[in-house]
């Protein structure tokens, strides 16, 4: 006697005279090798990778790569069609079950991925992206009446990628490439134009500047020719306005002098007409001692001689002279 003990996910079918006398997930039992068959079907989601080469319409290689999720709904029934007996020696499958699934779910997948890739050229293949190819394959998959005839269930198909050999990738890139490069070139020329547009704005800006400081400059240069004109014109009048002055008050004082020296002269005149009028009367020999005295007050005598005679002269003449003159 052996003991068997399956798993949750695993469904066991026991054969005794080539009909089944257990069958269920998970159970465990006692059997008898000699006289017992028994099968194991995984009955849990399972994902399979598949990864075909197709050819489009344009005759380029396109490679599909993706992946299907299925699952077992009847184990009896599948068990029916694909050998899921076991070794009771080692509890391995004797031949390969999941193999054969495989290999009938990549071959319905790569037949509809073919058909789409063979109606359509590569650019439309590469621009629609996943969702058209995935939803065709998970369509054709979910309809087949074979599968449902095995007790099989596809849960999911996904594509992870959808691409062209690399040399005619590289080519689809080029284009792209170019107009990337293109708007980068074109992105940076606009930065250059922008930045030299900022720099002339800047410049225009400095020599608008420069052109109002040269105004400003020019009115302060013109302001200040006319506030030294003025200035000039302010003292030039001051000058002649104290000029005048001084030459009224130079008149005037000139016009006080030549009436001062006028009046002194007049009274000179006067005095000296006053004496002359006086001398006028006197006898000459009086004028004569009057001139004498005149010039002895400029002259230095050291020495005088008066002699008899020229006394008795002088005294015969003033003895002549009238009683008046006397």
């Amino acid at each position: 006697m052996r003991h068997l003990r399956a798993e949750a996910t695993s469904h066991v079918l026991a054969y005794r005279g080539g009909k089944v006398v257990r069958s269920g997930r998970g159970v465990a039992f006692w059997f008898r090798p000699m006289a017992a068959a028994i099968a194991e079907v995984p009955v849990d989601d399972r994902n399979l990778q598949f990864l075909l080469t197709a050819r489009s319409r344009d005759f380029q290689d396109v490679t599909v790569q993706g992946v299907i999720t299925y699952r077992v709904l009847n184990a009896e029934q599948l068990a029916e069609r694909i050998d899921f007996s076991i070794d009771l020696a080692s509890g391995l499958h004797r031949h390969q079950p999941l193999e054969q699934l495989a290999s009938l779910l990549t071959g319905l997948a790569q037949q509809v991925a073919l058909q789409h890739v063979a109606q359509a050229p590569v650019q439309t293949l590469l621009t629609e992206g996943f969702g058209v190819m995935q939803t065709k394959i998970e369509t054709a998959l979910l309809a087949d009446a074979g599968l449902a005839s095995l007790g099989i269930e596809v849960v999911d198909v996904r594509l992870s990628d959808v691409s062209p050999t690399p040399e005619l990738e590289k080519a689809l890139q080029t284009p792209t490439r170019e107009a990337l490069q293109q708007a980068a070139d074109e992105a940076m020329f606009q930065r250059r134009a922008l930045a030299v547009e900022k720099e002339r704005a800047i410049a225009e800006n400095e020599l608008n500047n420069q052109i109002q400081l040269s105004k400003q400059r020019e009115q302060l240069i013109a302001q200040e020719g006319q506030n030294a004109r003025m200035e000039a014109a302010e003292s030039a009048e001051a000058a002649r306005v104290k000029a005048v002055a001084r030459g009224e008050r130079v008149r005037l004082e000139a016009a006080a002098e030549a009436e001062r020296i006028a009046a002194v002269e007049q009274a000179r005149v006067d005095a000296e007409r006053n004496r002359v009028d006086v001398y006028r009367e006197l006898p000459p020999v009086v004028m004569m001692g009057l001139a004498a005295e005149e010039i002895a007050k400029h002259l230095q005598i050291e020495h005088l001689n008066i002699n008899p005679d020229l006394v008795r002269s002088v005294l015969d003449q003033i003895a002549a002279q009238p009683e008046r003159a006397r």
